[in-house]
């Protein structure tokens, strides 16, 4: 288990260091990776507490108090404030911030917890956790890559076996529903997302399920993710096509898998986002793609599928050891086919940590 302690004492630094007297952090990723509670999203207000300066405390309805005890913010020591059902639980919050002017509110917090915190504290301004949490997060420690690593393995196993579901025919939705079921076989404890998207509807990025039938010289992108039961996400994409595809597919997947091994290639300290971005943005470009690629190279992942750091142009910031993110170039031509290729690496001291391991090229269902 990661050292919380540590994580808290972190999480205070940063905040006084962006100028907040105070995190505000409810159920979520935040709260998990900061204090080791994966609490239930409740009406009733679970709130971490962590001023600047002085010790945390973790406001929890009086009925999750023994679940908040057991969680790694209990065994941390964090000082667990229960209240009952005939008490104010922002008025509880607003006690333990006397003087304080400036907090944090985590990006998950809901609107209603938002506002009520507000109303309980008039004369505080709130303002997003992120700046101080955000880098945290970003970069992740050895044992965290440990558990993306093995996240990206089960995934991995998952598409070993999706060529075996894909028959002229069946729906999207019959295969996404297949898939979903390999995921939690293959350890996930929950499926995140399952996009099956056959023939023309491969040219939306997005695209999940539906009840169009597979059919021959379909391409079919198919980009799956899930949470595994320490918290830790998967996220791959690849691209399969059932006989034989349109020559002009063909010509432009071959370019597609150098942009994705350009970028792959590419990551090392110091370049910047927008830079790595450029990279495989330059070998479509070049190939005349430049235009069919209509989304950014790649997103962090961590206790959230989609997280800093986000690899997009105007993104001037530099990679970092220890950072983990997707690289996962695409072209999409409306009304006919599209495709994307998927990995999750790491930065690495000197290069990229691949954390998926499936074929690049192009799966071919005879």
């Amino acid at each position: 288990m990661e050292d919380l302690s540590r994580r808290l004492k972190e999480a205070a630094q940063r905040a006084e260091a962006v100028g907040l007297q105070a995190l505000l952090i409810s159920p979520g990723p935040d709260l998990r990776y900061v204090a080791g509670y994966e609490a239930v999203p409740l009406e009733r207000l679970t709130c971490l507490v962590v001023p600047a300066v002085g010790e945390p405390t973790l406001v929890v309805p009086a009925l999750e108090r023994a679940a908040a005890l057991e969680s790694g913010a209990g065994r941390a020591g964090v000082t667990i404030a229960p209240w009952r059902e005939t008490e104010d639980p922002y008025a509880v919050v607003a006690s333990l911030l006397s003087g304080v002017t400036r907090v944090g509110v985590d990006e998950h917090m809901t609107a209603r917890q938002v506002i009520r915190l507000r109303d309980a504290m008039p004369g505080v301004r709130q303002e997003l956790a992120s700046p101080a949490l955000g880098p945290l997060r970003m970069r992740k420690s050895p044992s965290e890559i440990a558990s993306l690593a093995a996240a990206g393995a089960a995934i991995d196993r998952v598409h070993e076996q999706v060529a075996g579901l894909l028959r002229p025919g069946r729906t999207e939705r019959e295969v996404g529903r297949d898939i979903a079921e390999l995921i939690i076989g293959e350890g996930h404890a929950r499926v995140d997302f399952v996009i099956v998207a056959s023939g023309p509807n491969a040219a939306s990025p997005h695209h999940e399920v539906s009840e169009r039938r597979l059919q021959p010289g379909d391409s079919i992108v198919v980009d799956i993710g899930g949470t595994m039961p320490d918290g830790y996400c998967s996220d791959e994409t690849r691209t399969y096509a059932l006989g034989d595809p349109d020559p002009e597919f063909l010509a432009a997947y071959a370019v597609l898998q150098r942009a994705q091994a350009a970028a792959s290639g590419a990551v090392r300290p110091g370049i910047t986002c927008e830079d790595l971005d450029a990279t495989a943005r330059a070998v479509l470009v070049e190939a005349g793609l430049g235009d069919l690629f209509i989304h950014r190279l790649g997103h962090g992942i961590g206790l959230d599928t989609h997280e800093e750091p986000y690899i997009v142009e105007g993104n001037a910031m530099p990679l970092e050891t220890g950072m983990v993110f997707s690289i996962e170039p695409g072209f999409y031509v409306d009304g006919r086919f599209g495709a994307r290729i998927e990995d999750i690496v790491a930065c690495g001291e000197d290069a990229a940590i691949v954390l998926n391991h499936r074929p690049r090229e192009l799966v071919v269902v005879a």
